[in-house]
């Protein structure tokens, strides 16, 4: 499938793999480049070492193109800056704010930066910038999200600029691939349904969760203070909301319990499976994943055959 997102990058299929903290390794982002799709390294708060082995490991998988996506509000964002450039990556998605600072170096290294974005204004900040791209991503996704949903948002956004645009949030199956491309996207970035993939080296206890999990199971937290984050219903989420619930009648609330309540919570939940004090980050379309280690070539295979089957019954309606 050809699309503009395929010919810019020079991928296969226009399928992302998310830029997940602690999940987005080079096992899980090598296995979706290698198998045709876009994978990106999560770096989030990882400090630069951690993202170079990363990236080599990748480079030793497979000569696809994958990606670094790049938390701009890490303490470390400068140091990684400097790697992905260093490292001859080229593909960069950028979070938690402007990749304006770091345009030229990007540019001049032949780096494509694709910032993700979480509403019309900031997409066209962004084109104005120069970026290559952009992610709109949905409040159904799981992590840090916005307030618009992709349904609503996504067509706004592609009608806004004149750069490709990428799906988000909600896409687990080829169903919702085909929709974001009916609402003007040129590839699509899924999360959950890789957190749950063979490659991917979550632990045992966070994937199961997924698996388990039903339509309503989600739940967003930090809606008043700090960044909102959707996750699966826990014994964690349901601190958050109680204690946020208490705050919110206090005229100047202490913050520090609130604030270390989250610290090292998604490694918890990731890499030690504590699935129950830890945040097991995702998005609403757990209720449709229901397969736990599938490969992640069957995954991007799936994904396009079921979209274009849609597209297919879809055409007939219409004829």
């Amino acid at each position: 499938m050809k699309t503009k997102i395929t010919e810019l990058l020079n991928i296969e299929y226009p399928i992302f793999q998310g830029g997940m903290a602690w999940v987005a390794d080079a096992s899980l982002a090598g296995a979706v480049s290698k198998a045709g799709g876009l994978g990106i390294i999560g770096g989030g708060n990882a400090p630069k070492e951690v993202v170079v082995s990363n990236i080599r490991k990748i480079k030793e998988m497979t000569d696809k193109p994958f990606g670094v996506n790049i938390m701009l509000l890490s303490p470390f964002v400068d140091d990684v800056v400097d790697a992905v450039i260093e490292e001859g990556v080229k593909v960069v998605t950028t979070g938690a704010g402007d990749p304006g600072k770091y345009l030229d170096r990007f540019k001049a290294a032949g780096i494509k930066v694709i910032p993700v974005v979480a509403s019309v204004a900031q997409a066209k900040r962004m084109e104005k910038t120069g970026v290559d791209a952009v992610v709109f991503e949905g409040m159904e996704a799981g992590g840090h999200i916005g307030k618009l949903t992709t349904m609503a948002g996504l067509p706004q956004i592609v009608d806004a600029v004149n750069i490709p645009v990428v799906g988000a949030g909600g896409i687990a199956d080829g169903r919702g691939v085909a929709a974001a491309f009916m609402l003007g996207a040129s590839a699509v970035q899924v999360g959950t349904r890789f957190v749950v993939a063979k490659e991917s080296n979550v632990h045992e206890n966070y994937k199961k969760m997924i698996i388990k999990a039903r339509d309503i199971d989600t739940i967003v937290t930090n809606e008043h203070f700090g960044h909102p984050v959707r996750a699966l219903k826990n014994e964690l989420a349901r601190t958050y909301i109680k204690m946020e619930k208490a705050l919110l009648k206090e005229e100047n609330p202490d913050m520090t319990e609130f604030d270390d309540l989250g610290r090292g919570a998604l490694m918890n939940a990731v890499v030690k499976g504590d699935v129950k004090k830890g945040s097991v980050m995702s998005g609403q379309v757990a209720g449709l994943v229901t397969k736990i280690d599938q490969p992640v070539s069957e995954i991007l295979e799936e994904l396009m055959e079921e979209a274009k089957a849609c597209v297919k019954d879809m055409s007939k309606v219409f004829e």
